[in-house]
């Protein structure tokens, strides 16, 4: 049977959910728990000394109005506030604050036991563990990047697990089994892209959830100040009101104990009353060192899903994705240069791509592929190394976009035919094999066949302006990889 003070309070909620937004009200208000009514006061139950603090920095007139309205003009409020000191929150005691002595620069509020400070210079400053303008607002700001989007993310085979995973997490946080969210690869092939844009879906088919983006380096040194300034369960509240937390680098947490102890309670609190958890590392949870093992243990709660090195076609569609949003048309052969040269890490063939269109754009310059592999020697580390006819028979394959094994196999289509005695031009050219290695190593064709095929190589380069081009391409790409 519901109490008086029950009831007394949810009517009270009626009149304030119809005053302020929904995502205000999740956040400040769902949380109260209404505590006892005696001689009209009627006490309530806060999570934390900054929640209270909150509620009479920003919602202290229609708190007033609403008491008024349920329990009269005599009609008083009282806080019961969670003191915490462990950051566990194994034991709470809740008391009520007593009421303070009048003097004239604190005015006692008549509908509470706190007092009001009417001072703003001299009022206490809400504890923030963000140096960007956080709790200052209703909405606390998630740190998103709004260019990081899913329509931005192109799929590949080598990252189809992780994109699919975090698009339904952003269709139903916390309510999929891919609680926590693990997204794990080497530096540069999209993580924090990912992470972003699972924020930004939740941010647009849930308004009223907060959502917050972090590093793991930012949540540490928020702690470390928290623990400075000795407000350690003010940090560990804010973190309590996120609806979905995204924590990227979660593996710079390794070796650092009260980090992890304080980020292993907060990561509980949020799965148990789930809430959406989503984290990022360069390893895997099987390989994390200095990380505690029941932290590992929660991290393969959900979905460990790992970003790939894309494969030839992905980076294709990387570059030209990113060349549609800045309106800019490349030379064809130009983008399969920089996928060509670039294969282990996407930012830095973006990186290579912005740079190939500064230079064109200061100097005046067409983009060229003698232009490109310019920029792009710079963005390579040369390390010698032997030229294989294996790798030249791979580099043949990629550009012509035929199957390696048909350039193996007898037929004779012309387009096969031409990449086959490319090869084997190009692998006369390059290594010291001789003609009959390099036959065996084409499927098995005779000296003859290999000695034709760099005459028709030739005397085509010699006659067709474009074949030579192609040739040409070929033979940079070729020194660019190696």
């Amino acid at each position: 049977m519901e109490n008086s003070y029950e009831k007394i309070w949810r009517n009270c909620l009626s009149i304030i959910k119809d005053n302020i937004s929904t995502s205000s009200f999740a956040t400040w208000f769902a949380p109260i728990q209404p505590v006892s009514l005696e001689n009209n006061v009627l006490t309530i139950q806060v999570p934390s000394q900054f929640f209270y603090e909150w509620l009479e920095e920003h919602y202290i007139d229609l708190l007033r109005k609403t008491i008024k309205r349920e329990l009269g003009k005599s009609g008083r409020l009282e806080y019961s506030i969670i003191m915490d000191n462990s950051p566990s929150g194994a034991t709470t005691k809740p008391f009520t604050v007593p009421a303070p002595t009048l003097n004239k620069k604190v005015l006692h509020n008549p509908l509470v036991s706190m007092p009001i400070n009417l001072n703003q210079d001299e009022s206490k400053t809400i504890p923030n563990p963000f140096i960007i303008p956080g709790l200052k607002k209703v909405n606390i700001h998630s740190n998103l990047n709004e260019n990081y989007n899913f329509s931005n993310f192109v799929q590949g085979d080598s990252n189809r697990l992780a994109r699919s995973a975090g698009i339904a997490v952003g269709q139903n946080p916390g309510k999929t089994s891919f609680n926590p969210l693990l997204i794990y690869s080497p530096n540069g092939l999209g993580k924090t892209h990912l992470a972003h844009a699972i924020g930004i879906e939740v941010k647009n088919n849930f308004p009223e959830k907060t959502v917050l983006y972090v590093s793991a380096e930012q949540f540490t040194n928020q702690f470390i100040d928290s623990v400075r300034n000795n407000n350690q369960n003010d940090f560990i509240h804010f973190y309590q009101m996120i609806d979905v937390l995204i924590v990227d680098d979660i593996y710079c947490f390794a070796g650092k104990e009260k980090t992890q102890d304080v980020f292993f309670h907060i990561f509980n609190y949020l799965h148990q009353k789930g809430k959406q958890i989503v984290i990022t590392s360069d390893l895997p949870p099987v390989e994390m060192k200095g990380i505690e093992p029941r932290l590992l243990s929660r991290f393969k709660w959900g979905l460990s899903a790992d970003l790939q090195v894309p494969d030839f076609e992905t980076r294709v569609a990387i570059l030209q994705k990113k060349l549609y949003n800045e309106g800019v048309v490349m030379p064809q052969q130009v983008i399969d240069l920089i996928a060509y040269s670039i294969v282990t890490n996407v930012r830095e063939m973006e990186g290579a791509l912005i740079s190939i269109l500064a230079q064109a754009s200061m100097n005046k310059k067409e983009i060229t592929v003698e232009l490109a592999m310019m920029v792009i020697d710079k963005f390579v580390k040369h390390t010698p190394r032997e030229i294989s006819i294996e790798f030249i028979q791979k580099m043949v394959s990629e550009y012509f976009h035929i199957p390696i094994e048909k350039i193996y196999s007898d037929s004779r289509k012309r387009e096969i035919v031409q990449a086959r005695q490319l090869a084997m031009y190009l692998s006369k050219t390059f290594t010291k094999s001789s003609l009959s290695i390099i036959g065996i190593k084409c499927g098995n064709k005779d000296h003859a066949t290999v000695l034709h095929a760099c005459k028709t190589v030739k005397n085509l380069s010699d006659t067709d302006k474009k074949y030579k081009k192609c040739v040409d391409e070929l033979e940079n790409i070729i020194r660019v990889r190696t």
